[in-house]
């Protein structure tokens, strides 16, 4: 099986306290089909963590007085998110290497391993609340296909996107399928033969590109692959699992699907995570400050040129209410922002964030685009 994910344990975890947090990562990835250190690999303070830029990664530094020895600098440089971890919030110093310090540490006797799981899976991108897939089809040549599908994703705790089940009567149905597909970590596109023939599902496969949502172009014996689709992932059908009658696929193909999916999800989620990232870290240098690392819920650590602390949360998708309470919750008393990628959103989700950013004074909205302008003048 290939490796989906990467996660780390470095410093120096008590045998008792690396039990309990292989056991519950553990279990969480088998609910996805997964298996730790089979599609989820778990390297246990290995000499060297150099995750691929194209999986989803994260680690957890377990600090003591007698951690063993990692080159930090390296790792925070790939902007690999490090989760520290002390024995008791008082003993940052003493526990903690300089390069983690400006990171919030989670204090082990808060929530004990079940906290720093949590905390280590959401970096990675694997909670349930993160997985989101958009279905593309034809309705009238892959729709009992797509409803199969959407079953067997949906029962690997995906939320999955389908036109005919998730948009509600009433709603402005185009507006909410663009806002639908910003939120999606892959779009899964049933290539049947006129595929690219339907305005709407040609557009939905050109604007996921746009948006820099990794696209897996399951092909249908009869179809002719577009040039359109040469950068896009692939899982090829053959005719014996396709039912003529029916239309439904094979059981074998729906596995083999949802397991690329998984795999396309790892690298969609781990590059769009990467893109932001960036952004941020070529803004905050164009100006002469110091981007210091990434440390729990995804948190972007950053000195602004004039040496005060700026925390910055990505939004992967679309941002709500919720994004904005949670980091200044998360990062009390410290200077916090939220950013995000506002293309496709839509227009009145957009100015209901403007408004909600005008009264909420301890967190603002950045927009991925403006992170260097906004980061200039920080405190107008």
């Amino acid at each position: 099986m290939p490796v989906l994910y990467e996660l780390a344990v470095l410093g120096a975890p008590s045998d008792a306290q690396l039990n309990a947090l292989e056991e519950i990562v553990g279990q969480a990835v088998s609910a996805f089909g997964m298996t730790l250190g089979a599609e989820v690999a778990w390297l246990v303070q290995p000499d060297e963590f150099s995750p691929s830029q194209r999986r989803a990664a994260a680690a957890v530094y377990f600090g003591s007085q007698g951690a063993a020895a990692f080159d930090l600098p390296a790792l925070l440089k790939r902007a690999v998110p490090v989760l520290p971890v002390v024995s008791d919030v008082s003993r940052v110093r003493e526990e903690i290497p300089q390069e983690l310090r400006h990171i919030n540490c989670l204090d082990y006797r808060d929530g004990g391993a079940a906290r720093v799981a949590t905390a280590l899976l959401e970096c990675a991108g694997l909670l349930p609340r993160q997985r989101r897939v958009f279905l593309s089809y034809k309705r009238n040549e892959a729709r009992h296909a797509a409803l199969q599908l959407f079953d067997a994703i949906s029962a690997r705790h995906f939320e999955v996107f389908l036109d005919t089940h998730s948009i509600a009567p009433a709603e402005d149905f185009q507006a909410m399928l663009w806002h639908r597909l910003c939120d999606s970590d892959v779009l899964l596109m049933l290539d049947t033969q006129t595929y690219f023939e339907s305005r709407w599902t040609s557009a939905e496969f050109g604007r996921a590109q746009a948006k820099g949502i990794s696209v897996l172009r399951v092909d249908w014996p009869d179809s002719t692959p577009s040039a359109r689709t040469a950068t896009a992932s692939r899982a090829e059908l053959l005719a014996e699992e396709v039912d003529p009658a029916t239309g439904h696929l094979s059981l074998a193909a729906v596995e083999r699907i949802c397991l690329q999916l998984e795999e396309v999800r790892s690298e969609s989620h781990a590059v769009r995570n990467v893109n932001l990232v960036s952004q941020v870290r070529n803004g905050i240098e164009s100006i002469h400050g110091q981007f210091v690392g990434i440390g729990q819920h995804k948190s972007i650590h950053l000195l602004l040129p004039d040496g005060k602390d700026l925390v910055v949360y990505p939004t992967v998708g679309v941002p709500t209410s919720a994004s904005l309470h949670e980091a200044v919750t998360r990062s009390p008393g410290k200077t916090v922002a939220v950013l995000y990628d506002h293309v496709g959103i839509l227009p009145s989700w957009q100015a209901h964030m403007d408004w909600l950013g005008e009264h909420v004074r301890p967190a603002r909205w950045v927009k991925a685009s403006e992170a260097a302008w906004q980061f200039a003048d920080w405190e107008a």
